[in-house]
């Protein structure tokens, strides 16, 4: 009786924070668009869907990746917990939960690869999708950017190609959700612990999988350093919370097949193309003559040089990236 009663609570859990997480990231896509969201006229806020309805899917299909795999090898997991969040996107991600043990180190694999696979597949059309929704407008002056991955940067110049010196493009909220798809792809790839890439890196190489994460710490230390001071509160949540070592599977012993050693090296590569050294660069005021605003909807603004920022914009860059310019998509909020 107890259990039958307890199922349904748990279902219910996950549909109501869908729910709110939908609800604050459609708000979050309406509040980057200019919107007034304390205005709470559903018009307006309904701007936001875009983005909401783009990057749910997308963070979806990852965790339901990696729930019908664990389904398919009988491993015991719950069903997505998605994180509703006052942040620029809305949500802090979603998360399931393992209760079993991996049976060996090809359920492993399969289950922690399963969801970035997914994700990446739709983070991709999101993108390209996006950007050919997106505009081109003259280059601005300073602001929060957005960073680019080798991934992102080649879909950019397959979409539009090289632009005319002094343009940039004012990126749609769809590709915009698709670049969060991306920049999401790569944190969850991280060769390290508990992670989908620690578990890609276990099933690859065993118990040597520590001297993975190990230099993993050391590379977002590194990263941290020279770029976006997140990457060290990353190497410390693994190293306090996540810890460098993954649990052994059952049977720890029999190696991956040719097939799966293959898509572990291609995952790795995945990360290696979708990380961005520095996720949220910060350009330098320059004294120049001004130039006219964009016309039309306020948006993510994709540059090479200065970005304009209002004063939300001014009160989000210390806290969304270290204090060095470089390339990337302004925060044109």
């Amino acid at each position: 009786m107890n259990g039958e009663n307890a199922r349904p609570r748990r279902i219910w859990l996950h549909v109501v924070l869908f729910i709110v997480t939908f609800a604050t990231t459609t708000i979050a896509g309406a509040w980057q668009n200019g919107v007034d969201i304390l205005s709470l006229d559903p018009r307006e806020i309904a701007s936001g869907l875009p983005f909401s309805c783009t990057l749910m899917t997308i963070l979806l299909a990852h965790e339901m990746g990696h729930y019908l795999m664990s389904r398919r090898y009988r491993v015991e997991a719950t069903l997505p917990f998605f994180i509703p969040g006052p942040s620029i996107i809305g949500t802090f991600g979603a998360v399931i939960k393992m209760q079993s043990r991996m049976p060996d180190r090809k359920s492993l694999f399969d289950i922690g690869a399963a969801g970035p696979i997914a994700g990446l597949i739709l983070s991709v059309p999101a993108v390209i999708v996006g950007l050919k929704l997106s505009t081109v407008v003259p280059v601005s002056k300073e602001g929060v950017g957005l960073g680019d991955s080798l991934l992102f940067k080649f879909l950019g110049l397959l979409t539009w190609g090289n632009l005319p010196d002094g343009s940039d493009i004012l990126l749609h909220p769809i590709a915009f959700a698709g670049w969060v798809g991306l920049f999401v792809t790569a944190l969850n790839l991280l060769p390290a612990g508990q992670l989908d890439g620690g578990h890609v890196s276990y099933a690859l190489f065993g118990r040597r999988h520590v001297r993975v994460s190990q230099l993993t710490v050391i590379g977002l230390l590194l990263f941290g350093i020279r770029g976006w001071f997140g990457w060290i509160l990353w190497a410390f949540l693994i190293l306090l919370l996540i810890g460098v070592r993954h649990p052994p599977p059952v049977d720890p012993d029999t190696p991956l097949d040719a097939k799966r050693k293959l898509l572990g090296w291609l995952m790795l590569a995945t990360f290696v193309v979708t990380f961005i050294p520095d996720p949220f660069p910060v350009q330098e005021a320059e004294m120049h003559e001004e130039l006219p605003p964009p016309e039309g909807r306020e948006g993510l603004q994709r540059t090479n040089k200065r970005e304009d920022r209002d004063e939300r914009a001014t009160k989000l860059a210390p806290v969304l990236s270290h204090d060095h310019a470089r390339r990337g998509r302004a925060l044109h909020l």
